[in-house]
């Protein structure tokens, strides 16, 4: 096959392969390679050279901007799983398979198909894929991305235990946001710790908040927790943070189309918040409305080893 192998060289840990080795270890599977760093600005410009699939090696943030720049192109997409959290290969099963098992799987993979997320409001339209939010994780991102010990942490399993407790100790603090909120039509406003619409099993530091998600159906899966239910939040946030990857049992619904009255707080979408900190923002209140473009992606999905 024709790889177009786009990669993170910042991505994970100190321990990570570097461009030579993933270059070395995809042709030696037989593909004809054309890399990419997607730390230099002609990553996007090189999707559009002839490939068969193209392969993104880094973290959530690297494969999700890869990802939405491939939405309508009709190109495959596969990950190569090194970042920290790494929810979008996590919601694939891809991450308890080494790097190798994954590039010796693709010849015999399987092409599923697999959804994006649009959320309109006053940015625009934009696409996301793991999920949409407000309330304690929107609120703690920001401190997380300007913590300078996140930043010197160089073990992955470490910055994502660290981001954890940041949310642990931003759930002490995190006052209940006043949302108006419509699921498919159903009134569901109130007031909650958190709010989060997802396209994908996990989002943020591994929070695994919605298991039984689809992949491909067209349905987005929302979590409101209020705050009768901040301690059992808690007591799941202090379990992810000590490795045991269970569910939270905390109750979702599934909804083609989610719409809030935006009052001023801030949101995330995937691990962009709006407005920015000092930034310009629109008066409020404004309309945010989420849905789902159906089956926008084609994922391959390599084939397990024998």
């Amino acid at each position: 096959m024709r790889v177009t192998l786009v990669h993170n060289p910042g991505a994970g840990d100190d321990g990570q392969v570097d461009a030579a080795q993933l270059v070395r270890l995809v042709e030696g599977q037989g593909h004809t390679v054309r890399y990419q760093s997607a730390a230099a600005g002609a990553w996007a410009a090189a999707l559009a050279a002839p490939a068969d699939l193209v392969a993104i090696a880094g973290g959530d943030g690297t494969v999700a901007r890869v990802a939405k720049a491939l939405v309508g192109r009709g190109m495959p997409f596969t990950v190569l799983p090194m970042g920290t959290a790494n929810n979008i290969s996590k919601t694939l099963g891809l991450t308890e398979l080494p790097l190798a098992a994954l590039v010796g799987g693709w010849e015999a993979g399987q092409h599923v198909a697999f959804d994006v997320a649009i959320a309109r409001g006053p940015w625009g339209r934009r696409h996301f894929l793991e999920g949409f939010g407000a309330g304690l994780f929107a609120w703690t991102l920001p401190e997380a991305d300007c913590n300078k010990t996140l930043e010197t942490l160089n073990d992955g399993e470490a910055r994502l235990a660290y981001a954890l407790q940041l949310l642990r100790d931003g759930l002490e603090h995190c006052a209940p946001r006043a949302l108006s909120v419509r699921v498919d039509g159903r009134d569901l406003s109130g007031e909650y710790v958190l709010f989060e619409a997802m396209n994908i099993h996990y989002v943020g530091p591994s929070l695994y908040l919605a298991p039984a998600g689809d992949l491909a159906d067209g349905m987005l899966d929302v979590l409101l927790v209020p705050e009768a239910d901040r301690d059992i939040l808690g007591h799941y946030l202090a379990s992810w943070q000590n490795g045991m990857s269970w569910p939270a049992d905390l109750p979702t619904c599934r909804a083609r189309r989610v719409e809030l009255e935006w009052t001023g707080y801030p949101v995330h979408l995937d691990d962009w918040v709006w407005p920015a900190a000092g930034g310009d923002s629109p008066a409020a209140p404004a309309r945010i409305e989420l849905t789902v473009e159906s089956r926008a992606l084609e994922f391959l999905l390599p084939a397990a080893p024998a």
